[in-house]
């Protein structure tokens, strides 16, 4: 579930679940089929599939306890996630991470490790922003149940009927595309989409050229037929938002999801602003491949998929708001919570992942990679944020740190996504 070109284990991604690659027509996207027997596709098919039922929701594995779902964050525990920590660092060779473990009555475990600038060797630090990719997604997802909620749109709505121009726009709803499930083909893995942002990184791009390099394309599969991690989807909810609101989906954001959540350090930017301080991101995912610092290209062409800022306070908040649906009723959120199969050990719902009981999502953009979860048995909340999206053996540099910190804290849970393959 993220946003990259060249890999994507969300899923995570600008955009993130980690699925999906944001940009490249040569890279692999991950499609699940769970009626298939486990199928995966790297290439859209030639002509598209006999539509196939959604899957059963997909049980998250039953709870022993509270008390057993959580390591105590001694100190000893704290060394070992330091230890496994700075070697996920070295390994993958990550500039810097800032991480946050926490559940109630187990202790708090915070660090940052690395640098956050290459050129003057900052340190990384808690309190930096940092673009959050794919994570974005559940910014936008949660303000179109909010208008659920208030009876202004519904779910089983056809995306037709607020924005035209879409194929199979007549059928493919609004649920579907939340649920990735549209089989509409994801902008970012276009080819001609890719030229135009490495050749010009700071280009802006609008919500409409975006869906251009998507509708150009044919669709994969019919509506709800598979799982397809694809951030044109987000695209057209964002414009569904925008359309029924009257107002920019930015300022409807800030107003009714940000806001209400008392996040203070959390914004939609317009354009490439990066609030004071943040770390520098590096990235490969570059025009001439070499990795470059990415920190201000513009992430317009996310948008409503992965554009957000945020920071390790608002996000350790955020994974708990989202979890447990503070912002909807209990009606929607249990909607929102109603996963499918995805990919292999993964299920996912409205714009949110349920990775071995882990709720959240992941983000990854030019540059810079996150992941929000909270386990709901032990109120237990991991977040991360990394200044690079370069992966490390097909896998998310996010999947890697998620691994390797819940064996640790929650051995019978493990957060883990399955290895992209190389394209």
């Amino acid at each position: 579930m993220t946003t990259r070109w060249r890999s994507a284990a969300v899923a995570a991604a600008a955009v993130g679940l980690v699925v999906a690659p944001v940009g490249t027509g040569a890279g692999a996207v991950y499609a699940w089929d769970a009626a298939a027997a486990h199928t995966q596709t790297t290439t859209a098919p030639a002509a598209a599939p006999t539509p196939t039922p959604a899957t059963e929701p997909t049980p998250a594995p039953a709870p022993t306890s509270a008390s057993d779902e959580f390591a105590q964050l001694t100190p000893a525990v704290a060394r070992q996630l330091d230890d496994a920590i700075r070697k996920v660092l070295a390994e993958a060779k990550i500039p810097g991470v800032i991480v946050a473990v926490s559940a109630p009555g187990k202790g708090e475990y915070v660090r940052s490790f690395g640098i956050a600038d290459k050129a003057t060797g900052a340190p990384m630090t808690p309190n930096l922003n940092m673009r959050i990719g794919s994570v974005t997604k559940t910014f936008t997802v949660t303000a179109l149940l909010e208008l659920v909620d208030d009876g202004k749109v519904g779910l089983d709505d056809p995306i037709a009927k607020y924005v035209d121009g879409v194929p199979n726009g007549d059928r493919i709803t609004l649920r579907e595309l939340a649920g990735m499930r549209s089989g509409l083909f994801n902008y970012s893995a276009d080819e001609g989409f890719y030229k135009a942002f490495t050749r010009n990184p700071d280009r802006p791009f609008t919500p409409q050229e975006l869906l251009d390099y998507s509708f150009k394309h044919p669709v994969l599969f019919e509506p709800n037929a598979k799982f397809y991690y694809c951030n044109t989807n987000l695209i057209l909810l964002g414009l569904v938002v925008e359309k029924v609101s009257g107002t920019p989906l930015d300022r409807f954001i800030d107003r009714e999801v940000v806001e209400p959540a008392g996040l203070k350090h959390t914004l939609f930017p317009r354009g490439p602003e990066f609030p004071e301080p943040h770390a520098q991101g590096y990235t490969n995912q570059t025009a001439s491949g070499k990795v470059e610092n990415s920190t201000d290209w513009n992430p317009s062409w996310g948008w409503a998929a992965g554009a957000m800022i945020s920071d390790l306070s608002d996000l350790r908040s955020w994974a708990k708001t989202l979890a447990t649906g503070t912002l909807l009723t209990p009606a929607t959120q249990a909607q929102r919570l109603d996963v499918v199969d995805a990919i292999p050990g993964a299920g996912y719902g409205l714009g949110i992942f349920n990775v071995q009981g882990w709720i959240g999502h992941n983000g990854s953009l030019p540059g810079y990679g996150s992941l929000v979860l909270y386990l709901p048995e032990a109120k237990a909340t991991l977040v991360v944020l990394l200044n690079t999206d370069i992966s490390y053996e097909n896998q998310e540099p996010s999947t890697l740190f998620g691994e390797a910190i819940t064996k640790i804290v929650t051995p019978d849970r493990v957060y883990s996504l399955p290895a992209q393959p190389p394209s």
